[in-house]
């Protein structure tokens, strides 16, 4: 099966709803003609299979017809974080080979076009009315064969070494993730009559396969926001009869404290991933709405889910745990050797199954690195316990994750290096209950240099997301060293 099949597997009828947005309602009959249409008109611009395809979109229909249309044409996809700079877009289009965007008219109008032109695109798509109006006068695309174990999608994930890295992603690994989350959802029977609310943004590979993959394949509805906004969430999550919610734990936070006991009167399943779950946080919202938050565990080179607490509600769920590897995945705890630890014992948490990806673009070495002895290498300290529980315990590398987005030091310390004050840097995270972690950013000025906080922030604003700019920043003399030279990181969460 391929992903821009999913929709087929249900069985639902063609009237049945597929996706609400806005007051507009899209059937399965509908979304399976748009496919097409979609299809059709990316064939028309000249998109051949193998073709790299950039989406830049918030939430919307959209977003979910140009990736199925664009991948029934044969091209890979390449979703874009909108909330990156152009400057760090331009990277990931040329790394990618990219030879057609496509972008939401929103987006288009804050595009600098001067440097899109040095982007080396064969075509620039604005996906606004005339574009649309176009697309539905399309007729049925030409056949293009297109096996379920070619690469659908390049998922970039933030690397240590400041440039991000294209997570080749298969149909297959799409698919195959759906098909476990599916048999998972068996045991509370999700199906045609759920609604899935959708605020986490379409281009995170959490909310694509879990909202939008899964949600089609089971035949439910799909419920699309632009973005989180807490009070809408909350109006809708009551009004349209939501049933499964799947979010960050900071939304989760958020909506405990907003929320009355017994507001929620469809919802049966919320599900969070993304960043690790306080336990507070799930104990309080369990005992206050009465039904089960869930954490699961994933990254974006296993197309995301891995493991999963038990959707049960009568099921054991084990606060701070991440649950149990996925039917068909296999998980395990080793050391520095890659041999397996005991219970109990902390190791890196490596990973096997049909969703793994095949590799990282255009970098042999790093996939040599992370898919080693056959196992996906996650970087993430963790143990399991006696019941077969995992935790994760820390990172083997520096990662920050900050309300669901990973953020890695270092790409923000070679940046803040490029300021004319500043000698030394060094980013950290430190704990933030809303967001898991917050940036904190250790300045070492040149001598008789100035700079404050704002200053510093000012100058990262254009050179990398907004997510990535500390809200902290302690100006110190020294940064704290190891033996070695290397700057002792573990001193400076302390401080």
């Amino acid at each position: 099966m391929r992903i821009f099949e999913v929709h087929k597997k249900s069985g639902v009828s063609d009237s049945h709803i597929a996706i609400k947005f806005k007051g507009r309602v899209y059937t399965y009959g509908e979304v399976d003609a748009l496919i097409d249409k979609y299809a059709s008109y990316f064939q028309s611009i000249g998109v051949k299979k193998g073709d790299r395809v950039a989406l830049s979109f918030p939430n919307c229909p959209e977003y979910i017809f140009s990736f199925m249309g664009a991948s029934k044409a044969g091209a890979i996809v390449v979703p874009l974080n909108m909330m990156l700079t152009l400057e760090e877009i331009g990277y990931i289009i040329m790394e990618s080979g990219t030879s057609v965007l496509v972008v939401h008219p929103a987006i288009a109008q804050k595009v600098d076009k001067s440097q899109l032109a040095r982007l080396n695109l064969k075509n620039v798509v604005i996906m606004d009315e005339n574009t649309v109006n176009e697309i539905l006068k399309m007729k049925s695309p030409a056949p293009v064969d297109i096996e379920s174990g070619e690469v659908c999608a390049f998922l970039y994930t933030s690397g240590t070494t400041g440039k991000p890295k294209g997570a080749m992603l298969t149909h297959d690994n799409f698919v195959s993730d759906v098909k476990m989350l599916y048999d998972v959802s068996r045991v509370i029977d999700l199906g045609p009559n759920d609604n899935f609310l959708t605020v986490l943004p379409l281009f995170h590979s959490f909310s694509w396969t879990v909202n939008v993959l899964l949600g089609l394949y089971l035949g439910s509805t799909i419920t699309l926001k632009e973005t989180f906004m807490p009070k809408d969430t909350l109006e809708t999550l009551i009004q349209e009869d939501i049933t499964v919610f799947c979010g960050v734990p900071s939304m989760f936070a958020v909506l405990m404290r907003m929320a009355e006991k017994g507001q929620f009167k469809a919802l049966r399943l919320a599900i969070s991933g993304g960043a690790p779950l306080a336990a507070e946080v799930q104990r309080g919202f369990e005992e206050k709405f009465n039904f089960p938050l869930v954490e699961g565990y994933g990254l974006s080179e296993a197309a995301p889910v891995a493991l999963l607490n038990p959707l049960d509600p009568k099921a054991l769920r084990k606060p701070g745990s991440i649950g149990f590897p996925l039917p068909g995945v296999e998980a395990k705890i080793v050391d520095e050797n890659d041999n397996e630890l005991p219970v109990g014992e902390i190791g890196e948490l490596v990973l096997k199954g049909p969703n793994v990806m095949v590799g990282y673009h255009n970098m042999p070495e790093e996939t040599a690195k992370t898919l080693r002895n056959g196992w996906l290498h996650t970087g993430d300290l963790a143990k399991k316990d006696e019941d077969g529980y995992f935790y994760i315990v820390d990172r083997l590398k520096d990662m920050i994750i900050t309300g669901g987005f990973n953020v890695y030091p270092r790409e923000i310390e070679e940046v803040l290096l490029t300021h004319p004050a500043v000698l030394e840097a060094a980013v950290v995270g430190v704990g933030d209950p809303l967001k898991g972690e917050e940036i904190k950013a250790f300045i070492v000025l040149k001598e008789g240099a100035e700079a404050d906080r704002r200053e510093l922030q000012s100058f990262l604003k254009d050179k990398i997301a907004s997510y990535k700019i500390p809200k902290y920043f302690e100006f110190v003399k020294e940064l704290p060293k190891t033996p070695t030279g290397k700057v002792n990181k573990k001193l400076l969460k302390q401080m």
